[in-house]
């Protein structure tokens, strides 16, 4: 019989499930004996051993529900070497559990620190293939990651509904997007929303440019804003400073929740105009998985039963020019796509008038 594990790590999306589903159905199909281990969150079940052998049906039904059956959790990267509160080497107990098992390869489906550990693995002697996850679309060697189209649907969902109450009030609303490093999900969801304002963590924001942009607007007879501000958005001045003297000014300054409200903050006090800030959060995450993202899921999955029905492990299932394609893991792993302030998507938001805070 052959035996493979799998498992969800890191953050959770829509369409976990889905692309689970897709590589579970495309193997039951391809092979006569086989069997799926499925680890409970994450690499931690590969780590500490907690598994269950999965039932062909549990992955009936589940098409079209968000999060994931098996669980997930976070296992830094950066920790993986360093041996956890009773000295185990994570590392070595993830091989074991992996020959324990007898398993022929282990499917991973996460982002970017789940796809370097995934690599570490391979580096180890382990039969690893890979799936992209995350709401970020970060992924190096891909053009879309499953999770993302159905995040920017949310994320874009509360910027149209943003629109009524700003334009009845006319105030100024900031519509704080996730995307930490990376601003695909801002930049997407800001033109699919309509914002006037899109502030990025790859193009580090004017202060000044963003005021002047909103009186603009004002002058026009415009009487609300709609500002798109990623997690990780970063002013000019702040983006000159080393991580140390960064760390010491956030320090010796006032603290904000997040820089939504910082920007809020400063608006006010230099314009005087009314400012609410919105965080959709970990909505952005939940709910169900949109119909491109089934169909992108269930295409990932069943190339990636492929790969392994191939032996054609050490690799990533990824999407270049809408095919399915494999990406190895040693080129992927480590490396983030981030958005290019010269990039064509950013030319055309420009050219209709969409401010990024930098010119």
């Amino acid at each position: 019989m052959m035996r493979i594990g799998m498992l969800t790590s890191g953050g959770d999306c829509q369409s976990l499930n889905a692309t689970m589903r897709g590589v579970a159905k495309a193997l039951y199909r391809m092979f006569d004996d086989i069997e799926i281990i499925g680890f409970e969150d994450g690499y931690k079940g590969l780590i500490y051993t907690d598994y269950r052998i999965m039932r062909p049906e549990e992955f009936s039904g589940i098409l079209t529900k968000g999060g994931t059956i098996l669980g997930t959790s976070r296992q830094p990267f950066k920790l993986m070497r360093t041996p956890d509160a009773n000295g185990l080497d994570k590392v070595e107990a993830m091989k074991h559990t992996y020959k324990k098992l007898k398993l022929e390869c282990l499917v991973v489906l996460g982002g970017n620190g789940s796809q370097k550990t995934a690599n570490l693995l391979r580096e180890e002697g382990l039969n690893v293939v890979s799936l992209p996850k995350t709401i970020d679309n970060d992924l190096w060697g891909t053009d879309m990651t499953f999770g993302f189209e159905s995040a920017m649907n949310v994320a874009t969902n509360a910027i149209d509904c943003i629109h009524t109450t700003a334009a009845s009030h006319g105030r100024v609303f900031i519509v704080e997007v996730m995307g930490h490093k990376v601003g695909w999900l801002t930049l997407y969801a800001g033109i699919a929303g309509g914002a006037d304002i899109i502030l990025l963590p790859e193009i580090p924001y004017d202060l000044d440019v963003v005021i002047e942009a909103l009186k603009t607007r004002t002058k026009n007879g415009k009487k609300f804003s709609i500002i798109a501000v990623a997690e990780g958005a970063i002013s000019k001045e702040n983006a000159a400073l080393s991580k140390k003297e960064l760390k010491e000014k956030k320090k010796s300054g006032v603290v904000y929740p997040s820089v939504a409200y910082e920007i809020g903050a400063m608006i006010t006090e230099r314009t005087g105009q009314e400012v609410r800030v919105t965080v959709p959060g970990h909505m952005q995450r939940g709910g169900d998985p949109c119909p491109f993202d089934r169909v992108l899921s269930t295409r990932l999955g069943a190339e990636a039963a492929l790969l392994i029905k191939n032996k054609e492990y050490g690799n990533m299932v990824a999407v270049q020019n809408n095919d399915i394609v494999k990406m190895p893991l040693s080129g992927v792993a480590g490396k983030l796509k981030t958005v290019d302030p010269q990039c064509s998507i950013v030319r055309e938001a420009k050219m209709i008038g969409i401010s990024f805070g930098d010119e």
